[in-house]
């Protein structure tokens, strides 16, 4: 939880920032391409910020600080160790979804672990989320078992697609399967475009992670792209660099556009197929335990908010350049 000399002292300085930004906008309504602020608008991102990363706070300050900083709204973590734990839903959501809308944002995205809807916590959770207002939900993923094949695994997966997505369509909501690097189902982008073939992306269909994708296809991310780009609803944007360490290769997550992630050529992808989803925007790097949605972390919070509203400062430079 912030303090309140902590919060109070972010909000002053914030505050100077708005002042600032206020000045600019009365000066500077057509940008150098010309484009008006209105026209602007209309071609921007809706970032919401992964909650994961503001773990240490409570409802109120979460919602308050999400909307300072200048996101869209919250994509707010109703998960095992999550800002909201499914088995007190009922009970905690609609006071965390008061907070979202008091703050002056929608209470619109979540992240979930369902994969069954024999999973009666996360169910009820859900169910709680439409009566709150939420339209979108990432789901969790699906674990091979040892000696299962190919065939095996993508007929148990789609069984329980097959559930969900009703479940889903009863209450209205959207749910998103991830394409997540690794050993989980849909870490090959192939098998994530089998499972979804023939459903309605309105109840669920993909939340689709360029970084993720860029980690297990390298540059052959835009075919995977093209197989998914139906399905996509949602999307995280993250970035990451390989590195060698004891001898092997592996990704380290760093800021926003510092990576190997190809965003430009991702951003124009995406315009040319006319997508642009809900993103969440996930800091996945070094900030002291927020990455990982510590409650407590190691770096003064002041560090974390930076960091974010970097972040989502170059996310909208980085989608706004790949117009030209």
């Amino acid at each position: 939880m912030l303090d309140c000399s902590g919060m109070e002292m972010y909000r002053r300085e914030f505050g100077k920032l708005a002042f600032a930004g206020a000045i600019g906008l009365t000066t500077g309504l057509v940008s150098s391409k010309g484009k008006s602020m209105s026209e602007k608008g209309a071609d921007r991102l809706s970032v919401h910020l992964f909650s994961k990363h503001l773990q240490f706070l409570n409802y109120k300050d979460m919602a308050e600080v999400t909307a300072e900083m200048g996101f869209d709204g919250v994509d707010l973590t109703v998960r095992p160790k999550g800002h909201v734990e499914p088995a007190r839903a009922v009970d905690d959501l609609p006071e965390a979804a008061d907070a979202i809308k008091r703050a002056g944002l929608k209470p619109n995205m979540l992240v979930s672990g369902i994969t069954s809807v024999s999973d009666d916590a996360s169910i009820q959770s859900l169910k709680t989320a439409s009566q709150l207002g939420f339209k979108h939900y990432r789901m969790g993923y699906f674990r091979p078992k040892k000696g299962q094949s190919m065939q095996e695994i993508l007929s148990q997966g789609n069984d329980a697609l097959d559930e969900l997505e009703q479940f889903n369509q009863s209450q209205g909501l959207g749910g998103a399967y991830q394409n997540h690097a690794g050993q989980v189902v849909g870490s090959f982008v192939t098998d994530l475009a089998h499972l979804l073939h023939g459903r309605d992306p309105r109840w669920l269909g993909c939340q689709y992670d360029i970084r993720h994708a860029t980690v297990d296809g390298g540059s052959s991310w835009p075919l995977g792209l093209g197989y998914l780009k139906d399905h996509i609803r949602t999307m995280p944007i993250k970035d990451f660099s390989w590195v060698k360490t004891d001898g092997k290769w592996k990704p380290r997550n760093v800021p926003l556009g510092e990576g190997m992630v190809d965003f430009d050529g991702y951003f124009k992808e995406l315009r040319s197929y006319g997508i642009r989803p809900l993103v969440s925007l996930h800091l996945e790097y070094d900030l002291g335990g927020a990455e990982h949605g510590d409650r407590k972390i190691k770096i003064p919070q002041k560090r974390v908010f930076a960091a974010m509203k970097r972040d989502l400062k170059r996310l909208h430079e980085m989608w706004e350049k790949s117009a030209g």
